[in-house]
């Protein structure tokens, strides 16, 4: 019985955005590539592009011989995961195609295998071969792929160290490829990315081969494998919101009011059309964990509660207005604001103690949840300290940022330490 070995990979510029597939059938015993597919899909997103991949390698792999066996080795963690019966398939848009996977051969007649991106590096050239054709209003076909490959301009170009900022463009691709927040940006956007990189700051996430001449500086960490991604949602709107009054953990914990809830559907049904999201952790405080359960249930997945997510604790500050802490506690309030040590008037948490507890849990996580994307429902304080420590911004920061309820922020972290902020204060799902 033949066995054959089926990569596949898909991509979304946008998620959802303009997507594309690719797929390579190789003898499992000699390595020769027997069949390519690849195809432009419109708009769609990363999960629905990488679960057709799938199956159009398993249908090529069929025609080549009904019979055979086939492993499939894919670098979609979640593919993997749900095809192997470890995970439940529960979003709509992935179960039908799912479905008509496990039925192109006999059960027990294919194994699957997660691969890091760059074991699976054919399948995604030719994933955004299909998009960019996609993109020229052209189909995919396999002689204009294997014309580009003989291109002296589509070969990747590998520079020579110039210490321990070198690196460029590939180096830089590397990382993107390994990302759980695909871009998909085209060549240009390598390039611009270049010119803005440096020591210590956020890069460009591109996803596809570079096709530009690598330069021989600019910060770019080696490939570690796919970053931990959290996606940070402020909790909806409570009876206290609109009328701004502090509302920390050491008050009443108030539960979503209809607005709330309203907010909190809303932003379920974003995140169920992009369909990145494998998890779900939430502040242990009555208005997350309810926000955190109507996004779950719309997800079909479990909420986690951790208590390091909690916010910080006013003190006797919980429930009054920014006015009245300035007309009762005058000189606490102004300590408060220019030292993060200060703490809120009867012995609430400073913002220094937070941001001590906050990154303790950020490392928790990221340990917990490495190379997946995790949807951490919390507060104002935490999801702003978090993205303050991404930046490496200063403590004063947390005061100049706006934070609106039931936005969506988002930052990956990488292996060696590094962070990403992706996203912050997206509120265009609520509208």
């Amino acid at each position: 019985m033949r066995e054959f070995i089926v990569e596949a990979d898909g991509g979304s510029r946008g998620n959802p955005g303009p997507a594309g597939y690719g797929a390579v059938v190789s003898d499992a015993a000699t390595g020769e590539t027997l069949a390519e597919a690849a195809e432009y899909l419109g708009t769609t997103t990363n999960n629905v592009a990488e679960y057709s991949g799938l199956l159009a390698g398993l249908r090529a792999a069929r025609e080549l011989d009904p019979q055979a066996t086939v492993h499939v080795r894919m670098d979609s963690k979640l593919v993997v995961e749900q095809m192997s019966g470890r995970w439940k398939i529960k979003h709509p848009a992935m179960k039908p195609l799912a479905a008509e996977a496990a039925r192109v051969f006999p059960p027990g007649r294919v194994t699957y295998e997660w691969i890091p991106r760059e074991r699976n590096k054919h399948a995604d050239r030719l994933a955004n071969e299909a998009m960019d054709a996609g993109r020229r209003g052209e189909p995919w076909s396999a002689s204009a792929s294997r014309a580009a490959l003989d291109t002296p301009a589509a070969r990747p170009v590998t520079p020579e160290p110039s210490g321990p900022s070198a690196g460029g463009a590939d180096a830089m691709v590397s990382r993107a490829e390994a990302g759980s927040i695909p871009v998909g940006k085209a060549a240009d956007d390598v390039r611009a990315a270049q010119a803005v990189a440096t020591p210590g700051t956020a890069t460009a996430a591109v996803r596809g081969p570079a096709s530009a001449t690598t330069p021989s500086s600019g910060w770019a960490p080696a490939d570690m494998g796919p970053p931990a991604t959290f996606v940070l949602l402020r909790h909806g709107e409570t009876p206290l919101t609109p009328q701004k009054r502090f509302s920390g953990s050491g008050g009443s914990d108030p539960s979503l009011s209809d607005a709330g809830r309203e907010q909190a559907e809303r932003t379920a049904a974003a995140l169920a059309r992009r369909g990145t999201v494998q998890a779900v952790v939430a502040s242990p405080l009555a208005r997350t964990r309810e926000t955190a359960g109507i996004v779950a249930t719309r997800l079909g997945l479990e909420v986690s509660v951790e208590e390091g997510l909690r916010e910080t604790d006013f003190g006797a500050w919980e429930g009054l207005t920014f006015a009245e802490v300035r007309e009762r506690h005058p000189d606490d309030l102004n300590a408060w604001l220019s030292s993060p040590d200060a703490e809120p008037t009867g012995g609430g948490e400073s913002f220094a103690d937070t941001a001590t507890r906050v990154a303790a849990t950020r490392d928790k996580l990221t340990a917990a949840y490495a190379g997946r994307t995790v949807l951490l429902v919390t507060h104002v304080t935490p999801i702003k300290t978090l993205i303050r420590l991404a930046l490496g911004a200063p403590p004063e920061a947390l005061f100049r940022m706006e934070l609106s309820a039931a936005s969506l922020s988002a930052v990956a972290y990488y292996a060696d330490g590094n962070a990403s902020v992706r996203l912050f204060n997206e509120t265009s799902h609520l509208r």
